[in-house]
């Protein structure tokens, strides 16, 4: 929801610079007021190391965007041009990690706008310490653990560490400040043995939780993490319950990417699914929705509805529900004109098509959610109480005649009209076909044989290291005809069943690694393997 600019910033015009901490990286973690500051700012100042997504998700795209490099190296000169950018642009919003204030020059900055005589306003993220704590699973305080330092990371950190058994210590900086100060604390007299954990990336699928000792961690961090990354170190007593507490990396499809080729209003509630599992999932495209090439079939069918020439409507999918709608629209009726008649969606997500448009279907399949389910649910017709007997089923030009002959042997008068076109879509961006044919995406989910053959003939053929995971059999055909092994065949032919059948697919697979002694790999990080 967009928020007016006087809302977010107040009903005075008065130059401000909004210093707003981004939190740890996740998007779903910035603040409300971050967000509204974010969705109204003319302007939105930020650090190299703040996650782009942060402003793709709440930043609008007429937003200029600046990079603080441009302003300087000194907090001081960069507080100075903040303050001519909010007099020029009426307000500067400056985004900065984290909770934007501790271990930050924010204080540095606000001050040097302040004395250009321009107002400031410091809004707070979510902290490094609290942050990291919770998502990798290390508690910093306990019924015993009293008090918590938070160190700077570098060669002088072992000087603000406490030896006192109940304290527990957070050390957050770049990777080699991290082995500096390891070193360092090892250099005043701690034990190698000292158990640490250290984590990056923090709430986003790229995080890396290491648990390891103080002896072992710069060699670790070395060959693990790259170079200028941030790492949040935890030692202490709650150190301890990490194999406990630990949530978010334990999730079954941490870290996998996930092809999805769907059009984009299909695909976002996979993707948001998916992103529960720990997943993040690519919407590519395989088909894009026209009109009928002759419309008159539709119109007549829209003026049948109306007129009470039919007793049902029967509707196949959400692209079918999107098609009626907007026939409706063009002819100024809303929801309101299928009063009286029956109405019928194939499962869960044409039913919520349904229902956001305002209307609750009276039948959904209660077994499998697919024409053939809809068949066996679907009433026999009775002359007495159905005399006319006529069904409307609009839908897509290439769709199956199940229902049709299904409804036909029930008694029903079927008149099955083309309400929308389904054509090929075009070629994904070229970095995402590379990404598909080189193995980068670690499943893809195939909910039709359309998607399998377009997704094919407009992206190329996944590698055998992504699982490929099919809807029903007849996808699963067409899969292997294009040369693809299947490894996941839904139980049911349903987008749950699909996404579970990863699930346990992953589950299973990490399982193994872990009886065997190997470190489990997503199947990405297997390309040069073959899949056996």
């Amino acid at each position: 929801m967009s928020i007016p600019a006087d809302e977010a910033f107040g009903a005075l015009a008065v130059p401000t610079v909004y210093f707003l901490g981004a939190g740890p990286g996740d998007p779903a973690l910035m603040t409300r007021r971050g967000t509204d500051l974010l969705a109204a700012a003319p302007l939105v100042v930020s650090d190299p190391t703040v996650h782009d997504g942060i402003l793709d998700a709440y930043a609008g795209a007429e937003v200029e965007r600046m990079d603080s490099t441009e302003l300087g190296q000194a907090a001081t000169t960069r507080g100075r041009k903040l303050a001519g950018l909010a007099r020029e642009h009426g307000s500067v919003v400056r985004l900065v990690p984290h909770d934007g204030v501790l271990f930050s020059a924010t204080t540095d900055e606000a001050a040097a706008v302040r004395r250009q005589g321009v107002d400031f306003e410091i809004v707070p993220g979510v902290g490094v310490a609290a942050s990291a704590a919770a998502y990798a699973g290390a508690p910093v305080t306990t019924n015993r653990v009293r008090s918590i330092r938070l160190v700077e990371a570098g060669e002088q950190s072992h000087i603000d560490v406490s030896k006192h058994r109940n304290t527990g210590h957070v050390i957050n900086g770049e990777r080699d400040d991290v082995i500096d100060a390891l070193n360092a604390l090892l250099g005043d007299g701690w034990d190698e043995d000292t158990p640490v954990l250290l984590t990056t990336e923090v709430s986003t699928i790229a995080q890396l939780t290491l648990e390891t000792t103080f002896g072992l961690a710069p060699g670790r961090l070395r060959e693990e993490v790259p170079e200028r990354t941030r790492v949040t170190m935890f030692f202490g007593q709650g150190v301890e319950q990490h194999a406990e507490l630990d949530w978010f990396e334990s999730r079954p499809l941490f870290g996998w990417r996930v092809l999805i080729p769907r059009t984009k209003e299909q695909g976002r509630s996979t993707a948001r699914e998916l992103s529960e599992l720990g997943a993040i999932g690519t919407i590519v495209p395989t088909i894009a929705i026209q009109p009928p090439r002759t419309p008159t079939q539709m119109e007549r069918a829209i003026q049948g509805l109306v007129n009470g020439d039919y007793q049902w409507v029967g509707l196949t999918s959400v692209n079918a529900v999107r098609a009626v709608r907007e026939w409706f629209e063009e002819f100024g009726l809303d929801a309101r004109a299928l009063a009286g008649v029956r109405v019928a969606a194939v499962g869960g997500p044409t039913a919520e098509a349904l229902e956001d448009w305002g209307v609750t279907p009276d039948l959904v399949p209660s077994g499998e959610h697919s024409a053939r389910g809809l068949v066996e649910d679907w009433p026999d017709r009775d002359p007495l109480i159905d005399p006319g007997g006529r069904v409307l089923l609009p839908r897509a030009d290439i769709a199956t005649e199940v229902l049709f002959e299904g409804l036909e042997e029930r008694g029903w008068e079927v008149h099955d009209v083309t309400a929308y076109r389904t054509v090929r879509a075009a070629p994904p961006p070229a970095p995402v076909r590379d990404s598909i044919k080189s193995g980068d995406f670690d499943a893809v989910l195939f909910t039709s044989s359309s998607t399998v053959r377009n997704l094919v003939g407009i992206a190329g053929k996944p590698p055998s290291s992504t699982v490929v995971c099919a809807i029903g059999p007849a996808t699963a055909q067409t899969a292997q005809e294009h040369g693809l092994d299947v490894d996941v065949l839904a139980d049911e032919a349903n987008l749950g069943s699909l996404i579970s059948g990863l699930v346990g697919y992953a589950v299973k697979k990490r399982t193994e690694d872990l009886a065997e002694g190997r470190a489990p790999l997503r199947p990405s990080q297997m390309r040069p393997l073959k899949k056996r």
